[in-house]
């Protein structure tokens, strides 16, 4: 549940000032993990507000066409769907919002109470809804709190985005809403932003409330700590960076995939990373996951193996590195995700 917006990006790799043509496509943290989750075999629906205009009717069409139940979007006639631009440059690329007073700033408690949804398994929330509006925030903090879909795990990336709400006003919000999700996923590097923590371990401490808590840490790796009981780490993967935008909500996704198949948390950090990889690759927000029979032969690699797996390029066949040296990134644990 949240927002996507219609992205538009220089055509070629130029600043966007400089550019003379605009790539039109679609981006949302909530629905990229939707996308995700419906490519690797699950039900998945999304639910939100766009306009009644042609970049509602975009957005619409492209999370369908994944696979995800678009019946529970509203359509607002009376306000526009969110657009965001992206701007490459040489430190990195920059998002310009034009998102105020969207369809999806309009969704309210209310949302929840399709009777559609009844017996969902999970219900996966970020931190950039209750940065949307004051009904927004209502909203997260009554599925947090009022638990309208009683069978539903709740998941929650905290994806801090300071161009929506700065460090010091999102901190407490941030901290007391993860706390009452039952699976939270969350940037290291957000963590010391928000909380000034450094540690897996002092994040988890912030936050006693969830089942399990999985802190990522960049091209490093991904720790996952239950609330009893030993933490366990999973080192990224090697894998080139054609774009990093996304490759957290593909995270998300291969994780949540893990927990619904009942996996351990070792295993569903290893398919967080292996979905991540080609989201990595993608020149978009989403991508197709790896392949099936391979994904299951790399979940059932002994440890000393997976060290030295490099996952296979889009098009060519598995590889089987002795070492690292070489390439480009680490995958995986990146940030908060989708940028948006």
């Amino acid at each position: 549940m949240g927002e996507t917006m219609v992205v538009l990006a220089p055509a070629a790799p130029t600043p966007l000032e400089d550019a003379d043509r605009l790539a039109v496509g679609v981006g949302g943290a909530e629905s990229n993990v939707a996308m995700a989750l419906a490519r690797l075999g699950y039900r998945a629906a999304w639910v939100s507000r766009v306009g009644d205009d042609p970049f509602g009717r975009r957005v619409l069409r492209e999370v369908a066409a994944a696979g995800v139940d678009t019946s529970l979007v509203a359509v607002d006639p009376a306000a526009p769907t969110g657009v965001y631009l992206k701007d490459p440059g040489p430190d990195g690329t920059r998002v310009h919002y034009h998102r105020a007073g969207s369809a999806a700033s309009r969704l309210t408690a209310r949302a929840l109470d399709d009777p559609r949804l009844a017996g969902v398994r999970l219900l996966h929330l970020t931190g950039i809804t209750p940065a949307l509006s004051r009904s927004c925030r209502d909203l997260v903090a009554h599925a947090l709190t009022a638990r309208p879909l009683p069978a539903a795990r709740i998941s929650f990336d905290v994806n801090h985005r300071p161009r929506l709400w700065p460090a010091r006003r999102a901190a407490p919000v941030l901290r007391d809403l993860a706390d009452r999700a039952d699976v939270v996923l969350v940037g290291l590097d957000e963590a010391a932003a928000l909380w000034g923590v450094t540690a897996p371990a002092a994040v988890r401490a912030l936050l006693p409330g969830p089942d399990l808590v999985v802190v990522k840490d960049g091209g490093v790796g991904a720790t996952a700590l239950p609330r009893t009981g030993a933490g366990v780490f999973v080192p990224a993967l090697p894998a080139p960076v054609r774009e990093p935008v996304g490759a957290g909500d593909a995270f998300a996704a291969g994780f949540l995939a893990g927990l619904l198949r009942g996996l351990d948390p070792a295993a569903c950090l290893r398919l967080g990373h292996l979905t991540a990889v080609p989201a990595l690759a993608a020149a978009g927000d989403t991508a197709p996951p790896p392949d099936p029979d391979w994904t299951a032969r790399a979940l059932a690699l002994p440890d000393a193996r997976w060290a030295t797996l490099v996952p296979p390029e889009p098009a060519g066949p598995p590889q089987w590195a002795p070492d690292r040296a070489g390439r480009e990134q680490n995958a995986g644990g990146h940030g908060g995700g989708s940028g948006r």
